[in-house]
């Protein structure tokens, strides 16, 4: 198959609910430098870590707007957002529905960027989510930024950890050839990549993997969160590109317990909001 269109992460997403401090802190412990909360117009807040070109975002609700988006907190806390760079035409949906691969109508929203001067400027967005069939048991969608220069800012890029990108987006399925289907219509035959036990989306700078539970489990081992007993999909971990030495030093710091083995720095899902995360080189 041909592309419809390149894939590159433009971002993460941690589903953390009604316990954004709680996460924000934890996050801190790890090594994040996170952005002051941030207040979506839909109703939703975050706090983000920037890198070179993606970013991590732990996305909840403050009490005072926990009637919004009521659907966005039925999620499940943990891993639940993988976000692609689009192009910048807002017909690009046309394309993607074009290819066979459901996806909602695009819409647009804002939320105000506290910056260092004081300023408060508006980042604007459109974002395109494809169905939830095809989500791998979260939500998979893009994100068009008209305003780049109010997220990638030098200031907020250096991560006391190391981490300069995400290196791995990891999903357990008991038929990821099944599960990657729809993305070979998207991304074209080239971007999807067989690996042991399962299937990668390639993309620039991270790989998006597909892995039977036991290639997961080869891969994160005790970090990873339960795991399905029916075999569903499931969006289970995170591995950052991170020097090592920094990340080390930060989990210690912080006093967050993880295993080194492998080459990896690993740390449990009950460190991390429902995930395993994982640092490499």
């Amino acid at each position: 198959m041909t592309s419809v269109l390149q894939p590159a992460i433009d971002h993460v997403v941690i589903h953390v609910g009604g316990a954004l401090d709680e996460a924000a802190a934890q996050y801190q412990r790890l090594g994040f430098q996170l952005t002051e909360r941030g207040h979506h117009s839909l109703g939703s807040s975050n706090n983000l870590a920037i890198f070179g070109t993606d970013y991590l975002e732990l996305l909840g609700y403050e009490p005072a707007r926990a009637t919004q988006r009521a659907e966005l907190w039925q999620m499940p806390i943990g891993l639940g957002g993988l976000v692609f760079k689009p192009p910048g035409d807002a017909g690009f949906r046309d394309r993607v529905i074009a290819a066979g691969v459901p996806a909602g109508e695009s819409r647009e929203f804002t939320r105000p960027v506290a910056l260092p001067d004081g300023s408060a400027p508006e980042a604007h967005f459109r974002v395109t989510h494809l169905d939830g069939s095809v989500a791998f048991g979260g939500r998979v969608f893009f994100c068009h930024h008209f305003t780049p220069e109010l997220v990638w800012r030098p200031e907020w890029q250096k991560q006391p950890n190391g981490v300069t990108a995400v290196a791995e987006f990891g999903i357990v399925s008991a038929d990821p050839d099944k599960s990657v289907a729809p993305y070979r219509k998207l991304f074209g035959d080239a971007a999807i990549v067989t690996v042991p036990g399962g299937q990668a989306i390639q993309t620039p700078q991270a790989r998006v993997l597909v892995l039977q539970p036991d290639a997961a489990r080869a891969i994160w081992g005790e970090a990873l969160p339960p795991l399905p007993a029916d075999g569903a999909e499931l969006m289970v971990a995170l591995t950052f590109r991170a020097d090592l030495a920094a990340a080390r030093a930060a989990l210690a710091g912080g006093g967050v317990p993880f295993v080194e083995a492998g080459g990896r720095l690993l740390v449990a899902a009950s460190e991390t909001f429902g995930l395993a995360i994982a640092f490499a080189e």
